[in-house]
């Protein structure tokens, strides 16, 4: 279930955030959700390992903004990216 959420921002953040989401396709809404998503999704303390531990911290800034499958396999498709990239 969505509810409204009232935030105050400089009015320069707001239209350069508007003009950021138009370029991607995407709403404020989903931006702030997505970016919401990922300060309370944080692996489970119990874990020792970051889910994430792999991935470059300039990709971890797209997470939420990509959708993918939930049966993709990260290390597969580095595997077949780098035999397609040096033909290995």
């Amino acid at each position: 279930m969505n509810t409204k959420l009232t935030l105050s921002l400089e009015k320069e953040i707001i239209e350069k955030a508007k003009i950021y989401a138009k370029g991607t396709g995407r709403s404020l809404s989903e931006m702030v959700e997505n970016y919401f998503r990922s300060l309370v999704e944080k692996p489970n303390k119990n874990d020792n390992k970051d889910e994430y531990a792999d991935i470059d911290p300039q990709l971890k800034k797209l997470i939420g903004i990509i959708k993918l499958p939930d049966d993709f396999d990260i290390k597969k498709a580095k595997e077949d990216y780098y035999k397609e990239k040096y033909g290995i």
